[in-house]
């Protein structure tokens, strides 16, 4: 039950992917991030792709880490976490781009919608269809493709001109992998995923992008004098994109993969959010607008992280894996590495015949065989090996 409660967007977070609440907080308050990746050791050079570990601070909320990804050095990162309190189950918001500067590629998380629905005819007079009802949107409830189409579509697209939909596809083992609609006490559960591919012109400049969402949810009935009343809280979350200019979409596949493939929240933020998303519900609090508020629920959080916290963390970074493995039909573009430094197996772009790294999370890629970054660089940097 409690994890029906605990949606991330994220990347993310999160989110839903990822990641996605609402309050009135000013724009002082939302201190969105812009930054450009910062490289050391050696400048960009032809011939040589350069990743690097980006990592968000939640300096908003619970402080810290909340996330990190492998971004191209050149790339920029705007936007971040955002915390809304009007919706005690989903009090913070994830919402960015990652996004070349000198091209059109971009890797886009939309944030979580929370919604509601009920069969309670006074409830609705009073909250109809669009209305907010305790920070949810009152909307029947929608599969993920008509969630696409009629949700994410309308509100995040809807400034572009010549919008086609090229395909759709359903993608339950997604939604398996989050362990949405699994069976939980006392409610009836569901969950389902899908993807779309998109065309669409920018600014006259042609483009495709492919978004996936997983809509889940619970119902739970009670008797009323108006008969059997039955309320369903539901979300459309883990909302991901990537887009490029039309023809190269899987040309970068590998690219966006490596991306989402090294998407990891902060298992220490993901502990502090799931207790103050509890203390919220607990408290019943319907509206809080002061982050000091916040801060003081927060400061009641603990650093200790039970199994079932972990269990419910793990499960949630699945996710990330099954959104990279289903971005491309047809193009892999990845290879497996060992990386020496952290002593384990990655999965990078392949096509590259020397990959080397750093411990500071940094990898470059070159076809060039006499191509060392230990040269001119004050960072040891090693080779790695294909599987």
């Amino acid at each position: 039950m409690k994890k029906m409660y605990i949606v991330i967007v994220f990347f993310i977070l999160m989110f839903g992917a990822g990641f996605i609440f609402a309050m009135s907080i000013s724009a002082a308050e939302k201190a969105p991030t812009t930054q450009k990746a910062e490289t050391s050791g050696n400048v960009q050079k032809e011939g040589v792709l350069r990743l690097k570990k980006f990592s968000y601070m939640d300096r908003q909320g619970i402080g810290g880490e909340a996330f990190s990804l492998l971004i191209p050095s050149e790339w920029e990162f705007q936007g971040g976490i955002t915390w809304k309190l009007d919706n005690p189950g989903m009090p913070a918001v994830a919402e960015f781009t990652v996004r070349n500067p000198k091209g059109f590629e971009a890797l886009e998380v939309f944030p979580n919608q929370a919604m509601f629905w009920t069969n309670n005819q006074m409830l609705l007079a009073t909250f109809p269809a669009g209305a907010r009802y305790f920070g949810a949107e009152v909307r029947p409830v929608a599969d993920p493709a008509n969630a696409l189409t009629e949700i994410v579509l309308p509100r995040f697209r809807g400034n572009v001109s010549g919008l086609k939909i090229i395909h759709q596809k359903n993608l339950p083992e997604l939604a398996r992998a989050l362990g949405a609609g699994s069976s939980q006490p006392g409610v009836e559960t569901f969950g389902d995923a899908a993807k779309i591919r998109i065309a669409y012109l920018k600014n006259g400049v042609p483009m495709e992008e492919e978004i996936f969402a997983v809509v889940e949810g619970f119902s739970f009935g009670f008797q009323s004098m108006q008969g059997m009343i039955t309320n369903t809280n539901w979300f459309v979350d883990y909302i991901f994109s990537f887009k490029a200019k039309k023809g190269e979409l899987d040309a970068n596949a590998a690219m966006f993969q490596t991306m989402v493939d090294s998407f990891k929240v902060n298992p220490d933020w993901f502990n502090k959010y799931n207790q103050t998303v509890n203390y919220l519900i607990q408290a019943q609090i319907q509206q809080i607008r002061s982050m000091g508020e916040l801060s003081r629920i927060i400061s009641q959080t603990s650093n200790e992280i039970s199994d079932s916290m972990m269990k419910s963390y793990q499960e949630r970074q699945q996710v990330y894996d099954r959104i990279s493995e289903n971005f491309s039909e047809y193009v892999r573009g990845t290879e497996h590495y060992n990386n020496p430094i952290e002593g384990r197996e990655m999965e990078l772009p392949g096509g590259y015949n020397h990959v080397w790294t750093n411990s500071g999370g940094e990898y470059i890629f070159t076809d060039n065989p006499n191509y060392n970054p230990n040269v001119g660089s004050n960072i040891n940097w090693e080779e790695m090996q294909k599987k």
